[in-house]
């Protein structure tokens, strides 16, 4: 089967391995063709050459020359199944459990996967695994009913938390990013776009101004986490989101502390069921479906689809990979 593979940094190449073998199948996986996939913040570092904890890497920590990794986004076609709610023809969305998603055939955990609306093109269905997280991190938040919002990064994941949470009943939704991101406030339910760093943005806020709830969707660096704790007002909420690349974080405990603050964080768990979420999530609105993928890359692009995801530009949203 082909695969793609990581020669190095910022460099792709297609290559034959030998295909995997349906009748060897762990109890609970399944076998996919894969149709689409797209590219996370998480796959970002790998493909930079950069360091960061991964399945996939031979060591636990770094790049790995895998086949078909870094890529977790996925849509498929299910061609053999040891999960009882999974059968051979299912087409599914969700997780490719190894990252390995740049390839011909992937193994992957069933427990990750959902059905979805097929007429959706796999292209576009691939945004449902990207909503399901958001939909899982925001149930952990509570009633956000009548609060002040604020989302750090609106790019593709701090977009779509600005529209959940609006959903959800939050009165304001600021986005703060230094990329302006204006043209999509009001399709993802952005009440006020600020284009800046976090920490200017923060440092502008009155007392009055303090959003109750901060959602930090940027990661990748130590920055931005203190701007959250100096955004939200006493009492508030902060959600960390954000890919962490460092494996410690300098942590403000005093302003943590003094203003009574929670900081929550986690990976999604309830895989299947936040998936079927993100189905009915979309099915209810429906305009979400043409503003989120916005460029589609075929898989023999596949470095150039990278190499476009690691430069956010206005107009650029999530980058979807067509392996059909």
């Amino acid at each position: 089967m082909w695969a793609q593979t990581l020669r190095g940094p910022f460099r792709f190449e297609e290559v034959e391995v030998p295909a995997p073998d349906a009748g060897a199948l762990a109890p609970g996986h399944v076998l996919l063709a894969t149709r689409a996939g797209a590219i996370c913040g998480s796959d970002l570092p790998n493909f930079r050459g950069g360091v960061w904890p991964h399945p996939a890497a031979e060591d636990g920590w770094g790049a790995t020359r895998a086949p078909g990794f870094p890529m977790h986004e996925i849509v498929g076609e299910v061609v053999a199944s040891r999960h009882p709610d999974h059968s051979p023809g299912d087409l599914v969305v969700g997780w490719a459990s190894m990252f390995d998603g740049i390839a011909e055939l992937v193994v992957t955990d069933g427990e990750g996967l959902a059905g979805y609306d097929t007429a959706l093109p796999p292209t576009t269905a691939v945004m449902l695994q990207p909503l399901a997280c958001v939909l899982y991190a925001a149930e952990q938040l509570g009633d956000v009913s009548g609060q002040s919002v604020a989302v750090i990064g609106q790019g593709p994941i701090g977009l779509l938390f600005s529209h959940v949470l609006k959903a959800r009943g939050a009165a304001r939704v600021t986005g703060v990013d230094p990329v302006d991101r204006s043209d999509a406030a009001s399709a993802f339910g952005v009440d006020e776009t600020v284009t800046a760093r976090a920490e200017r943005w923060a440092g502008t806020l009155s007392d009055a101004d303090r959003p109750a709830v901060v959602v930090e969707a940027v990661g990748h660096q130590v920055t931005t986490l203190k701007p959250a704790l100096d955004a939200v007002a006493p009492g508030g909420q902060v959600f960390y989101f954000g890919v962490p690349d460092d494996p410690v974080y300098p942590f403000d405990m005093m302003t943590f502390l003094r203003k009574n603050l929670t900081l929550r964080s986690g990976v999604t768990l309830e895989r299947r069921r936040v998936l079927t979420d993100a189905g009915a999530y979309l099915a209810a609105h429906p305009a979400l479906r043409d503003s989120y993928v916005t460029h589609v890359h075929p898989v023999a692009d596949v470095e150039a689809a990278f190499g476009a995801a690691i430069a956010p530009r206005p107009g650029q949203l999530k980058i979807a990979v067509d392996m059909a």
